[in-house]
């Protein structure tokens, strides 16, 4: 009977490996080191492992001396027949403390517990980094060839294995090359390696997938699944080898790097490198092209704000700096004592070409940060519809759940929102109401927390709620409460509700926020002064805050709505004048929310616009003309001297006239 002593057995390859090994034939235990947090986690993971009642948790800490492993422990832990060692930080992001104290110390603890626990057999799992920057072919036989080392990771990793080369039981080594996702299924822990450029790759699939790209020589990487690597441990672990085997888990011929984009350019349906420039570059050329690409480097961060800015770049591409000096390798690695090993038992290493496919979609459906804003439609999103008991807001909602959307209704009415409710329940649709006054701070703050702990997020908020004010300014002078109101509903009320939903929003990468304003801010129409001003501090709003959340995947757009014949505008005397019905106000915000332009606005108000910046004193003046001509419809009107409509007009047109002569 057998026995396993697994260091990093929670890993992304080592839980696999423990797997295997528990279904191994004369199996009789596999004790695996794990920090009293990580226990529950490998019970967890090993539920559904066939033989996991073989399975003993042995809590420790690869910082600690012996592995700080309780004395009471060590008795059944005594002649384990195998040690494998796959505890290690794999990051070239982590600084040289973390990776000294991970793999350097980890490593001398571990050998000191095998030791003194009289192991059979260590398995060290090292990796490709300690050739460093050697140049050409790198045999499994090869160690210290003089090769310097460009991170933390690659000088620590190299120093492990010095280590387990310097000690007295018998061992032996795995260097896998840069371990990606399972070659079958796709499944990858983390996003590491080429799963960095994934991101980018992404966004140039929007490009014709017919449209040929030119690249220069990048140089050559080396990546292996990680089902290849398990499996060919597996094995080679209880095959007779003499001690200081060591194995090479990784490609015979270096992978261009041209070559592995274009393997997940296919798989994601974007365009493909079809030429190289120059072609076939010696790796001289491609060292001197490395330097002038570090020269630039250096030249953009010596400009003012230029560290910054590239470094934005590469945060906005998802890309760590410090992966960028490894992405390429001159090493050569000889695999050949691995190939013969592995010769008769079926264990190949695919082709990337094979399985990047697989990768590619698990990358989008786990790992890709922008995965929640890829979702095109409606279907399935959870969007809030405030002002929702009637009018514009009502027409949304109603809208809204008619492509699949969940819909969270608020309005102040409690009994015309459970109205809406029960309409789209009846047509089979999903929507919750919650009353709020959205003037009330303290009730907005509830709301937000209630639907977050509800529906735990909301993908699209749509703020429609609003009040209008049509009054003259002269008329205002004594009514600054007026101008009060209308910014509490129009622009604090939204405001409040942005910054509470924000947060969650950009956790998730993706948000989209509808703010309806109005088309009158194409046109300046007179008598709207508090209203206009409401919304164009909400438009404003949407505009700055979209473009700082931008990376978050947070989006904002404002819909420029023309006069929608609502409640709302029966006190403003324009019943005669014709409007949009709710039902096509509530199509723009459909379409706001699906295609999420920045501004939504109609031909007449881009039409207003346009004419006021050809001819601005021509549309000032017949926006005065306009507010002379249309009656006041506010209380105090009533009690002022009547005069024609076309009396005053005329005064205007007058008193224009001289002021130009003059």
């Amino acid at each position: 009977m057998t026995t396993y002593f697994v260091t990093g057995a929670t890993g992304f390859i080592g839980k696999r490996l423990v797997a295997r090994l528990l279904r191994r034939p004369g199996t009789s235990a596999v004790y695996a080191l794990v920090r009293e947090t990580s226990r529950e986690r490998l019970a967890t993971t090993a539920r559904e492992w066939a033989g996991a009642d073989k399975l003993h948790a042995v809590v420790g800490d690869l910082a600690e001396p012996r592995l700080g492993i309780d004395s009471a422990d060590l008795p059944r832990l005594d002649h384990v027949d195998h040690v494998v060692h796959l505890g290690a930080i794999y990051d070239l992001t982590a600084g040289e403390e973390a990776n000294r104290r991970a793999n350097v110390d980890g490593t001398r603890h571990l050998l000191a517990f095998a030791a003194a626990a009289r192991a059979g057999l260590v398995h060290h799992v090292s990796s490709i980094a300690v050739a460093g920057d050697h140049a050409g072919r790198f045999t499994e036989a090869d160690f210290d060839l003089g090769q310097r080392f460009g991170s933390p990771y690659h000088a620590t990793k190299f120093q492990a294995e010095r280590l387990v080369r310097e000690q007295s039981l018998p061992f032996r080594v795995y260097r896998p090359s840069a371990v990606v996702g399972d070659s079958r299924t796709g499944e990858m822990a983390k996003v590491d390696g080429p799963y960095f450029f994934l991101p980018a790759i992404s966004r140039l699939a929007a490009l014709p997938r017919r449209l040929p790209l030119a690249a220069p020589d990048l140089g050559a990487t080396n990546l292996v699944p990680v089902d290849y690597v398990v499996e060919a441990m597996e094995y080679l672990m209880h095959r007779d080898a003499p001690s200081g085997t060591t194995y090479h888990l990784a490609a015979a011929r270096p992978q261009p790097l041209n070559s592995v984009y274009n393997a997940f350019a296919r798989a994601a349906g974007g365009p493909v490198v079809k030429a190289v420039l120059p072609a076939g570059p010696s790796r001289a050329l491609r060292r001197a092209g490395g330097r002038l690409a570090h020269a630039a480097a250096a030249g953009i961060d010596r400009v003012p704000g230029g560290r910054g800015a590239r470094a934005a770049v590469l945060d906005e591409l998802g890309i760590p700096l410090a992966v960028l000096p490894h992405l390429a390798t001159d090493v050569v690695f000889d695999t050949a004592r691995t190939t013969t090993a592995l010769f008769g038992s079926g264990i190949e290493l695919p082709e990337l070409r094979d399985y990047a496919a697989p990768l590619y979609r698990y990358w989008q459906a786990y790992l890709d940060p922008d995965r929640a804003r890829r979702t095109h439609g409606l279907a399935g999103r959870t969007v809030l519809v405030t002002g929702a008991s009637s009018g514009i807001g009502r027409a949304s909602a109603l809208a809204v759940a008619r492509k699949g959307a969940k819909v969270i209704l608020v309005a102040r009415r409690a009994s015309e929102l459970e109205e809406v409710r029960a309409e789209i329940l009846a047509a089979g649709g999903t929507a919750a109401a919650y009353p709020c006054d959205l003037t009330d701070g303290d009730a907005v703050d509830a709301l937000v927390k209630d639907v977050l702990g509800d529906h735990g997020a909301v993908d699209v908020l749509v703020n429609n709620a609003g009040r209008s004010i049509r009054r003259s300014v002269v008329l205002s002078t004594q009514r600054f409460h007026d101008f009060e109101r209308t910014m509490a509903i129009n622009y604090f009320g939204p405001v409040r509700l942005i910054l509470g939903f924000l947060p969650s929003m950009a956790q998730r990468r993706f948000g989209h926020v509808v703010n309806v304003t109005t088309q009158g801010l194409q046109t300046d129409t007179p008598r709207f002064s508090a209203y206009l001003a409401s919304k164009a501090a909400l438009e404003e709003l949407g505009l700055t805050a979209g473009r700082e959340t931008l990376s978050d995947g947070v989006t904002f757009t404002s819909v420029r709505m023309p006069l929608v014949r609502t409640p709302m505008i029966a006190p403003t005397g324009y019943r005669g004048i014709p409007a949009s019905s709710p039902e096509r106000a509530a199509a723009l915000v459909v379409k706001a929310c699906e295609e999420r332009p920045e501004i939504l606005s109609l031909p007449e108000g881009r039409a207003a616009e346009l004419a006021a910046l050809a001819a601005p004193r021509v549309a000032r003046f017949a926006a005065h003309l306009a507010y002379r001509a249309m009656p006041e419809s506010a209380p105090e009107a009533r009690g002022l001297p009547a005069r024609s409509a076309p009396a005053s007009v005329a005064a205007a047109v007058t008193r224009l006239i001289w002021r130009r002569r003059a």
